[in-house]
């Protein structure tokens, strides 16, 4: 029988398989999901364990045989294949790995990463699939659409949920029994806030998580911090394309030609550009810190050491600052990997400049394009991005080294100290690691750095804050009311007017939002000095991570103020409000125009 009767035979039953396989691969994702959150965030008995992996296995092999039914009833299979070839390789995977356990009684999977020292890895090659088709079925019932009609909410309301549902999924799996190394489970309330921490990509922690989460605590923290990361820019995508609409994610600080169709929705497969992006970055970071850890760091295998690499590569470039290491890099024997550290920190500037300038200078298409004229420039939001990080990045370096010269950085060398003063400008602003003693720091270094935290990271980013962007804006829009320029202008450009009103917005927000929680926090948790507060505020709220080693000290109302200030610092004020608000029926009039004196 040839190619086309095939299909002819075929051709009858396709719907009805089509639609059998849909609903059995929505049943057994799901059950294979629940199964796996039971057996690594539960049971204990070696025989119930076995007998749950033997039935998770069992589901992947259906997913196996759902996968060569697709190919058959594909009646262009070549095209098919080059379509999923990822999800073909992991089904080959899987057939591999099954027929040598089963059949054979050969486990190709736990052989293979056994003997070069990695652990586990049957169970997180299981948890890899099922997450794989998880999302599968995700984006399969969004495409669809029906609960979005249903429910006919703003793309900003879908925004922010998502980052709920986020938050409240990973709460729900800190508080299983074998996701930390005490006895039950982890408090309601801690685990809302290390949820609320990873999501948010912040890095404040009221436990050590190199300590307290076992294994698979580790894991779910590193899958909240890469979801957290990625979801400002995923999620707004996916939702905007299927919505066929944006949520303005730069909005509140946007220059013109972003607003002209260069934003993160104007291109198709923008999405899946950003993800690659992300993921070679971080592979490449991953590989250089792996390297770079240092002759005095001791693991204690190859997986160890391999699991450490990826958790800092991927906690640097989504500018989370989450550590494995009880005092952060500043824990010995990682404190004197030097060149580790700048590794570190050239991942967190990657992470924090921003997709759409990642994209437009380092994408194949933009250095071709370059190459072949070379007097083209970047766009206008590349260069206020870079040049602005620069500037900021060279004046947390300088001042910190000066203010600290004769404190925390009195044990080190010149060049060492300089290599920390770096460090600590770059983590700053938006990712929260660090390499000294932020306890000792003096009041005039924590003053600097709630400056620069603040302003934080660049549009479309990881990273929080009111962004470099917005700072620009604003200090624009005070240099020209004070020389009476009726126009913002920059890099031979005007910026419009409603631009700087989103930008002072933001501003203002974000100051009033800082305000009244360290006026709280005061309250709450008044034993300790008012800067450390506002240092710990100001760091949750831009997303950052910084602390003086309060915040597990903190009251209950002290944390859930800092919970709020992590989600609304990491959604945006503006889009928040925007999601919110009710918007006016008509802007078409004005009023008379009334001078009122200001200033």
């Amino acid at each position: 029988m040839n190619t086309e009767q095939l299909n002819r035979a075929l051709y009858g039953s396709k719907l009805r398989v089509y639609a059998l396989m849909r609903r059995t691969t929505y049943v057994l994702t799901i059950l294979s999901v629940g199964l796996l959150i039971y057996t690594h965030g539960v049971v204990e008995s070696p025989v119930d364990l076995q007998s749950l992996y033997f039935a998770i296995d069992a589901i992947l092999a259906v997913f196996v045989l759902i996968y060569f039914l697709r190919i058959l009833y594909s009646f262009e299979r070549v095209k098919f294949l080059r379509r999923t070839w990822f999800e073909g390789t992991l089904m080959v995977i899987i057939l591999v790995n099954q027929v040598g356990t089963y059949l054979l009684d050969f486990p190709v999977v736990y052989n293979i990463f056994e003997n070069i020292g990695i652990p586990l890895s049957v169970e997180v090659y299981r948890v890899v699939v099922s997450l794989y088709m998880l999302v599968l079925l995700i984006i399969e019932l969004l495409e669809t659409k029906v609960h979005l009609k249903t429910l006919q909410l703003k793309p900003g309301t879908v925004f922010i949920m998502s980052f709920i549902l986020l938050i409240l999924i990973g709460t729900g799996l800190f508080m299983l029994p074998k996701m930390t190394t005490v006895q039950g489970s982890m408090r309601f309330i801690d685990a809302l806030f290390m949820a609320t921490s990873a999501a948010c990509v912040t890095g404040l922690a009221v436990v050590d998580p190199g300590t307290y989460f076992t294994f698979s605590g580790q894991v779910v923290l590193l899958m909240l911090v890469q979801l957290g990361g990625l979801g400002i820019v995923t999620f707004a995508t996916f939702f905007a394309s299927i919505m066929r609409q944006g949520i303005g994610l730069k909005q509140h600080v946007a220059m013109h030609e972003l607003l002209e169709g260069e934003n993160l929705f104007s291109s198709q497969g923008l999405l899946k550009q950003l993800v690659v992006l992300t993921f070679v970055i971080e592979g490449i970071g991953a590989t250089i810190v792996f390297m770079t850890w240092g002759p005095q760091v001791e693991f204690p295998n190859l997986g160890s050491k391999i699991f450490y690499s990826i958790f800092h590569a991927v906690s640097a470039f989504c500018n989370a600052g989450f550590s494995l290491y009880p005092a952060g890099f500043y824990t010995e024997p990682v404190r004197f990997s030097y060149i580790m550290h700048l590794a570190i920190a050239f991942i967190i500037i990657f992470g924090g400049i921003g997709f759409p300038t990642i994209v437009d200078v380092l994408s194949p298409k933009a250095m071709r394009t370059r190459m072949d004229a070379p007097w083209k420039n970047w766009k206008l939001l590349t260069r206020i991005t870079i040049y602005t990080s620069a500037a900021l990045i060279a004046l947390g370096t300088i001042g910190f080294f000066l203010l600290e010269y004769y404190n925390t950085l009195a044990d080190l060398s010149f060049a060492e100290a300089l290599i920390a003063s770096f460090f600590q400008s770059v983590a700053t602003r938006t990712a929260g690691f660090n390499s000294v003693d932020i306890s000792q720091l003096t009041t005039p270094t924590m003053l600097m750095f709630i400056f620069l935290m603040f302003i934080g990271a660049s549009p479309g980013s990881t990273g929080g804050g009111i962004k470099t962007t917005t700072f620009v804006v604003i200090l624009l829009a005070v240099i020209a009311t004070i020389r009476g320029k009726k126009n913002l202008e920059i890099g031979n450009r005007s910026i419009p007017h409603s631009v700087a009103y989103k930008a002072f917005s933001v501003f203002a927000f974000a100051a009033i939002l800082n305000m009244v929680a360290v006026f709280i926090l005061t309250i709450s948790d008044g034993q300790f000095d008012v800067i450390r507060l506002a240092l710990e505020q100001v760091s949750a709220f831009a997303t950052v991570g910084y602390s003086t080693g309060i915040t597990a000290a903190l009251s209950d109302m002290g944390k859930m103020v800092l919970i709020l200030s992590m989600y609304i610092g990491r959604v945006g004020t503006l889009t928040l409000a925007l999601a919110l608000s009710t918007r006016v029926p008509s802007s078409d009039y004005k009023y008379p125009s009334a001078h009122l004196p200001v200033g």
